[in-house]
Formats: structure tokens, C-alpha cells, sequence
């Protein structure tokens, strides 16, 4: 059982199905829909995605190879040590959740897990008992948990004390038209911004649509009284971003938001028999990086196929730990710097001495290229059975 339809659920439950596993995914919403995320595709979930049979050119994702970096008045400019890709995940998600239908993968949406629990299974091999929101029990061998920066009621990944982490961030995304002149100016760019309290990101997806995605922290969000308020801040503070959203039309009545958000985390305080935590449930890497989509894809891929080898999830956990801790350490002390005024304002200078820098960053917080699991392509998405 594969509980979340998101990135690392449908690639599990789709690795899982492709290798003849009898698979089922369960997915709380209904239909297609947004989540908070920079939608930042790099090339390593690029090539996740490519070896599940998903295109992300073909669904009209956005190249990217170039970051700008603002602070107030201050810009400077790169290019990316490699060409990335942005596809929002409205389309994304849903591409792979029917792609792993097409393998095989009993899908089931609209329904949530209520409880899970593993007492009193069956004696017939079932592990796990799961209580869904339509009054169903559902036993299974194994479950794979993917619920994304959601928890599933009673399995909390992390302790709001826990050392290491920064979780007193608020995230917010919003879709936006820009105006043409402004389209063309963030075409193959990655807009990276600094203000008080917090950073984000711009980018165009499919269609020309532009993704604005930002964290804050929460006390800075508190005094400013809520999302209207940090918007005009955020213009008002950064000349770049107003020029670029001045006349640019919102597509949504209000943002998408989530809180406490974990940035740091990775590991998993439960190890249990045949309990694989997938995705934001084990590695939550801040969002400045780009490489969240990329982890989900790659502790998917790692978890199934240790799965299949017979190892256990203790032995998943430490493998992922081990290949992410690096650039995991690096991003989250990036990150706890950069919410603060003395780190942001040097950031500009620093970076216009050593613009090589923002490359070497990118490249140190990526997924090393050795960690990689390998598959054997699979049909591409839509040629069916």
C-alpha cells in the first residue's frame, strides 16, 4: 500500500507495479490539484521522471539556465552549472499518478487514511491494518508513506523541539499572468529573492505561467498581519520582483500556504517492519535549493528497490541519510542565514567577488550523481498497455 498520490508515492507505487507487485495507492484528493512548491525540476528528477516514462518537455515544462539573485537594489546573475526544467505540479503529479495506473497500480482517490496501525493484521503475510475515511480496512504486507509535508494522524515525522531543524517558516505560492515584456524578461531564469524574515522564488511553468513560491518566518508574517500585507512588503522591498508583478494579474483568489515546515529534517523517528517513509517524510531540504522534487523522486526509486531486495527500512534510512546528509547540512545552515539582515545584504557582495559561489552551491546540494538508482526505462506515459 502506497499512502499519497504526490511525486514519491506515485513513483514508489509505479516502481513497485512495474516489478509485479500487487500495489495499491491511496490519494485523499479527488482530482488534480496545486501544492506549495517552486516546481524546480533539476536534472536529476528529470532524469527519474524520464526513466518512469514521463517527458516533462512534452508536457510543456520551462528551461532554466540562469539564476538572478535580488536583494532590495542589488542583482547578480549566473548561469546554473546545469539546464533545469519547471512544470507545476498540478500537471506533473497527475502525469505520474495515471502513469503508474498504466502499470498496473490500483489507484483509489478521494478516500484518506484515518489510522494505521500494525496489530492485529491478519496471519495471511498483511503487516498493516489501514482505516480509510469511508469506514474501510485495508490490510497490506507493506506501506509506503508519502503524504508529503502532511502528516498521517499518529505517525508525526518530527518533534517540534528537535535540534537541527528550522521550522518556523510559513510557505506560499501563487500562479500568476504576466505582462509580455516580463515573460520574456524571466524566460530561462530562475528569480531567487531575499527580503526580511524569509527568501523565494519566480519562474515561468507551462504556458508561460509564472510561479511565485516563498518561505517567511513565522514572527516577521505576525507583525506584518498576514499574506496582503507581506506581498506589498516583499514589492516595496524588492525593485526586481515589483517590476516583474506590477502589472502581472494573480490566477488564483489567494495563495496556497503551508506552516511549519521542517527544513533540515532527514531521517525518520519511527523504524518499523515494512514502514517506508517516503518523500518530505524523511528528508525536507529548504526550498532555495531546488532539490525537493528531485529527493521525493530518488527515496521512491531507493526505497523500492531495497524493498525488492529484501532489506529492510532501517537500511533504507541509513543509506538515505548518508547519501543526502552533505548537502543537507549545507542547505539548512544556507537557509537559517539568509532569514537574517546581516546575511542577506552581504549575500550580493559576496556573490558579486565569487559568482562562481551560487554555481557551487547548487552543485553541492544536489543528489550525488553516484547515489542515482538506476532503471530500465519504461513505456512512455499515454502509448497504454
Amino acid at each position: 500500500m502506497v499512502i499519497g498520490g504526490g511525486l514519491a508515492g506515485s513513483m514508489a507505487a509505479l516502481r513497485l507495479a512495474a516489478a509485479g507487485r500487487s500495489t495499491l495507492l491511496i490519494e485523499k484528493e479527488k482530482s488534480a490539484h496545486h501544492k506549495v512548491c517552486g516546481e524546480f525540476l533539476s536534472p536529476e528528477a528529470v532524469g527519474y521522471l524520464r526513466q518512469a516514462g514521463i517527458n516533462p518537455i512534452a508536457l510543456g515544462a520551462a528551461p532554466i539556465n540562469q539564476l538572478r539573485l535580488s536583494v532590495g537594489n542589488h542583482t547578480v546573475e549566473t548561469r546554473l552549472p546545469f539546464t533545469a526544467l519547471s512544470l507545476s505540479r498540478h500537471l506533473l503529479d497527475e502525469a505520474l499518478l495515471k502513469h503508474a495506473a498504466d502499470e498496473g497500480c490500483v489507484v483509489r482517490r478521494g478516500l484518506a487514511v484515518d489510522k494505521l496501525t500494525n496489530e492485529g493484521a491478519s496471519p495471511a503475510g498483511a503487516s498493516w491494518i489501514a482505516q480509510l475515511s469511508n469506514g474501510e480496512s485495508i490490510e497490506a504486507r507493506s506501506v509506503f508513506l508519502a503524504t508529503g509535508k502532511h502528516d498521517l494522524r499518529g505517525w508525526p515525522r518530527w518533534e517540534p523541539t528537535a535540534r537541527g531543524l528550522q521550522s518556523d517558516l510559513v510557505g506560499f505560492k501563487l500562479h500568476w499572468r504576466l505582462a509580455p515584456a516580463q515573460t520574456a524578461a524571466l524566460r530561462y531564469v530562475m528569480d531567487l529573492y531575499l527580503f526580511r524574515g524569509g527568501y523565494g522564488g519566480l519562474s515561468l511553468v507551462e504556458q508561460d505561467i509564472a510561479n511565485l513560491c516563498l518561505v517567511v518566518r513565522k514572527p516577521v508574517l505576525r507583525k506584518l498581519g498576514g499574506w496582503p500585507e507581506l506581498l506589498s512588503s516583499i514589492l516595496a522591498e524588492n525593485p526586481l520582483i515589483r517590476a516583474c508583478l506590477g502589472s502581472a494579474q494573480p490566477l488564483w483568489d489567494r495563495p496556497l500556504a503551508v506552516s511549519s515546515i521542517p527544513y533540515g529534517l532527514l531521517g525518520s523517528p519511527f523504524s518499523l517492519r515494512n514502514l517506508w517513509p517516503l518523500g518530505d517524510q524523511i528528508a525536507v531540504i529548504p526550498s532555495f535549493t531546488g532539490d525537493g522534487m528531485s529527493i521525493a523522486l530518488h527515496s521512491a526509486a531507493l526505497s523500492v528497490e531495497m524493498h525488492l531486495a529484501g532489506a529492510a527500512p532501517a537500511d533504507y534510512e541509513r543509506k538515505l541519510v548518508g547519501q543526502l546528509s552533505r548537502g543537507m547540512k549545507l542547505a539548512t545552515a544556507l537557509s537559517r542565514a539568509v532569514v537574517h539582515t546581516l546575511p542577506r545584504h552581504a549575500a550580493p557582495r559576496v556573490l558579486s567577488l565569487f559568482p562562481q559561489a551560487m554555481s557551487w552551491i547548487a552543485a553541492a546540494t544536489r543528489i550525488p550523481a553516484t547515489a542515482i538508482v538506476a532503471h530500465p526505462p519504461l513505456r512512455l506515459a499515454g502509448q497504454g498497455l
